[in-house]
């Protein structure tokens, strides 16, 4: 079975499907079709590049839409959780010592957050080991409701752009095969 790069792939995606594909690592509509409609990307870094752009120039509304999108990914019930192998999973289970009362925390932090700031908490860890990323998410909940509305706001803008790149990295990074799944790694 021959292997193709998912760059080809996404540079040669009919616009809705390399739209959808995209809107997957950032929630916004605007933000999917402007790196859509630019395609072709030479290079990931290229891609990356224009992502980057892409969401410096988010609008409150779009970010307001992409929060949405994390809301609804994040949602209990919203379907089965990605696997290790989906480019748009960014969690990992903590299921170590403790991990009931970590997750009970979790929960109770992000309410607490959620009531706050009127949107979901999204953070990007993905240069947090595996079995450190609950207390790391605990400890950036923490701080950030620390945070004034104009602070937060810009953390919740950082973490949506590093999410968006750590996506297109992920799904960027293996070969597809022809069957359009991504080929072992």
């Amino acid at each position: 079975m021959s292997a193709q790069h998912p760059l080809h792939r996404l540079n040669s995606a009919p616009f809705p499907e390399a739209e959808a594909l995209l809107w997957r690592c950032c929630g916004s509509v605007r933000w999917a079709r402007r790196l859509a409609a630019h395609r072709p990307y030479p290079d990931v870094e290229a891609l990356l590049a224009a992502a980057e752009e892409a969401c410096y120039d988010l609008s409150q509304t779009e970010v307001a839409e992409a929060l949405a999108a994390e809301a609804d990914r994040q949602r209990p019930g919203a379907g089965p959780r990605a696997g290790a192998d989906d480019p748009f999973d960014t969690t990992a289970p903590y299921q170590g010592p403790g991990a009931l009362a970590a997750h009970t925390a979790s929960q109770a932090a992000r309410a607490a957050y959620e009531a706050r700031f009127q949107h979901v908490f999204v953070v990007c860890l993905d240069e947090v080991p595996p079995n450190e990323r609950l207390a790391a998410e605990l400890d950036a909940l923490h701080t950030r409701l620390g945070n004034s509305e104009d602070d937060e706001r810009a953390a919740t803008r950082e973490e949506l752009r590093r999410l968006a790149l750590s996506r297109l990295r992920r799904l960027t990074r293996a070969p597809v095969t022809a069957g359009g799944t991504t080929a072992p790694r």
